[in-house]
């Protein structure tokens, strides 16, 4: 069953995750090609994100929630660049952690650390809706960020309940960097080289429209996902799809919003047709 793709060129937009993804997509056979979103790079200043992991260390958090995997990737970066890792993991040990979603799961356990919540929706309103159900007063909560995103709603949610949160961006996006490899990820579809787009972030079908949008490419881009099988890995994915007039061909089964599923799903449904090989 390893070569169940074998033949098919698939599209993927993932940035966090995307050698793991490209790798998954590879061992069964598929040609991928991968187009970054954005480049991602450390905050630029670094002392306040050196200042929130020594309060850390000094005065050990009640609770501490991870939007994104790559948050505290990056966090550990700086940690173990100033000498402090020990320190900085043993303190994470001692409150409750949140994480939104599976990705920030994954890098605590990186860490040899566990989750004690993962959300059942893996956006903001699913942290804040989560939350709502505990008693945070008095308790000092770590909050890391991720970048364009107002995280003000949230941040209110959380002092509403009597917490004090103490918030954290680790890293900021370069978006412009990747609007190259946008563009012509979307010629290729328009052009009918591509078998199926695979996406796993809502802020991936805004990104694209928002390119295509500012190259005079838009035109291109509505005709190459029409005749393109859109592969979405989950509800967020695919709810943001309808709110932008667009739909989802291919969806995990047994709701289960991962990698693998997505990728079993996409051989199960692209297996129906050859691939477009011939045509390019």
């Amino acid at each position: 069953m390893a070569d169940r793709l074998t033949g098919y060129r698939i599209l993927i937009l993932e940035t966090r995750e995307e050698a793991q993804f490209s790798r998954l997509l590879a061992e069964q056979g598929a040609d991928v090609l991968q187009c970054p979103m954005f480049t991602i790079h450390d905050a630029p200043n670094p002392a306040p994100i050196e200042a929130w992991i020594r309060r850390a260390i000094e005065q050990p958090l009640d609770d501490l929630v991870l939007m994104t995997g790559e948050g505290l990737r990056r966090l550990m970066t700086v940690v173990r660049r100033i000498g402090v890792e020990a320190e900085f993991v043993g303190s994470l040990a001692k409150p409750r952690k949140f994480a939104r979603g599976p990705k920030p799961g994954r890098a605590l356990r990186e860490i040899g650390l566990e989750p004690q919540v993962t959300t059942e929706k893996p956006t903001s309103e699913g942290v804040a809706e989560m939350l709502s159900k505990l008693d945070l007063r008095g308790h000092r909560l770590g909050l890391q960020l991720y970048p364009d995103k107002d995280h003000g709603k949230l941040i209110g949610a959380i002092t509403a309940q009597g917490a004090e949160v103490d918030p954290v961006l680790p890293y900021v996006y370069d978006a412009r960097a990747a609007d190259a490899n946008i563009v012509t990820a979307i010629e290729e579809m328009a052009e009918r080289r591509i078998d199926a787009i695979a996406l796993t972030s809502s802020g991936q079908v805004r990104r694209l429209i928002d390119v295509a949008k500012a190259h005079g490419c838009e035109a291109q881009l509505r005709d190459g996902l029409t005749n393109t099988p859109i592969a979405s890995v989950g509800p967020v994915v695919s709810d943001e799809l309808k709110a932008c007039g667009l739909r989802t061909d291919i969806y995990p089964a047994n709701d289960a919003f991962f990698m693998k599923p997505l990728i079993s799903a996409m051989a199960t449904a692209l297996a129906k047709s050859p691939p477009r090989k011939a045509e390019r």
